[in-house]
Order: structure tokens, then C-alpha cells, then sequence
């Protein structure tokens, strides 16, 4: 029997904002971090409202409505969340469906067990990583985790080449780093060959 996971929303028709072209972005649940300001908070609720289950076959099914636009703008399909690459195997299980056609992006924390990204760079087509601070002491006081798998992972990306297919995001984060602190973010990820980044604040509320 396929495996339903649990998906708290599917956006259609984004543009310039989860990769090249016109964009679906489906939310995947749960994560393992436990960010101050987590920007969706409803992907680590023990709440199963608003929570719908798919297949790899029904959430192709969904989507595929949006294929011309993927065809003709270079798109396809971004998986967020929460954390996606928790749930690699659907990736890659809907990669097979869908084909090559489509682009697939992964928007993710890269705070999973190295497989994970193992199991991915061969069907993903770039990826989107919110690294929020390469320190590692403000990295923890922010995520309630250590970085240490972040690193792992990037120097495993690095070292597969695939720099160019990253996106790193780089936040200012209020009460937590500064601009100095993302400048030696940037020098260190620049250093491994990062060069594609995405800089941008925080704003409380």
C-alpha cells in the first residue's frame, strides 16, 4: 500500500520565488527544528486540522492541472515545509511519476541525516537551504538544535558539485545575529563554493 503523508497546503502559480519558473509549493508536516520565529508554525502542531494525507499518485494528480505552465516557464513542483527532506522517499517516489519534465526543488534546513540529501541529489534539481546563521552557538540559541548535520550536508553538496543548485538563505534574524554575523555566514559558504544567496530580515510581530 502507498504511503500517505500528511500535507498542510499546495500552492499553485508562484512565481520567481521557489525556483526557476512557475511553481507549485506543497507543505509538508513536521519538522525538527524549533525556531523563535517560525515562519509556519502549523508544520510542528500536534493538530490534525487543516492536514490532508496524499499519495504520490494523488498529489501528482493535483498538480499536474499546472503542468503547461511548468513546460513553458522551466517550473514544476518545490517541496516545503516544515522540513521535506524528513519525507525523501516520496521525493523520490514522485520524481518516477512525474518524469523529468518537471523541475524539482527542495526548500529545506539540510538538518537531516546525511542519507536524506544522499537519496535526493539525484532526482532534485536545486535547492533552497535555510542555513539561518553558520554559527553555531546562534544557530542553536535560535533553532533549539546544533548545526552540525547542516554543515555535514553542505560540505557533502560541495563536494557532489552542486553548488551552482543551491540557494542559500541567509536571514538577519531580530535579537539574534546581526549584519556582521551574516557577512561571516556569507564568507564561510562562500568559501565552499557557494555563491547563490538570499538575503533578507526577519520581521516580528
Amino acid at each position: 500500500m502507498e504511503e500517505h503523508v500528511p500535507i498542510i497546503g499546495i500552492a499553485r502559480h508562484r512565481l520567481g520565488v521557489d525556483g526557476e519558473g512557475v511553481t507549485t509549493l506543497v507543505v509538508f508536516h513536521s519538522c525538527p527544528l524549533r525556531c523563535k520565529y517560525c515562519l509556519n508554525p502549523r508544520t510542528i502542531t500536534e493538530s490534525t486540522e487543516h492536514i490532508e494525507h496524499f499519495t504520490c499518485k494523488e498529489l501528482y494528480g493535483k498538480v499536474k492541472a499546472d503542468e503547461l505552465y511548468f513546460l513553458a516557464t522551466g517550473g514544476g513542483v518545490t517541496f516545503g515545509g516544515g522540513e521535506p527532506a524528513l519525507r525523501y522517499e516520496f521525493v523520490r517516489d514522485f520524481r518516477k511519476i512525474c518524469g523529468e519534465k518537471w523541475r524539482i526543488y527542495v526548500e529545506t534546513s539540510l538538518n537531516v541525516p546525511q542519507q536524506n540529501i544522499e537519496a535526493l541529489i539525484s532526482v532534485v534539481d536545486g535547492f533552497i537551504v535555510d542555513v539561518k546563521d553558520m554559527n553555531p552557538n546562534i544557530y542553536e540559541a535560535y533553532t533549539k538544535r546544533d548545526n552540525t548535520q547542516v554543515l555535514a550536508n553542505l560540505r557533502f553538496l560541495a563536494n557532489q558539485g552542486r553548488q551552482d543548485d543551491v540557494l542559500v538563505r541567509l536571514p538577519l534574524i531580530p535579537d539574534f545575529n546581526t549584519a556582521y554575523d551574516r557577512g561571516e555566514s556569507r564568507a564561510i559558504l562562500e568559501k565552499m563554493g557557494f555563491m547563490r544567496f538570499d538575503e533578507f530580515v526577519y520581521i516580528k510581530y
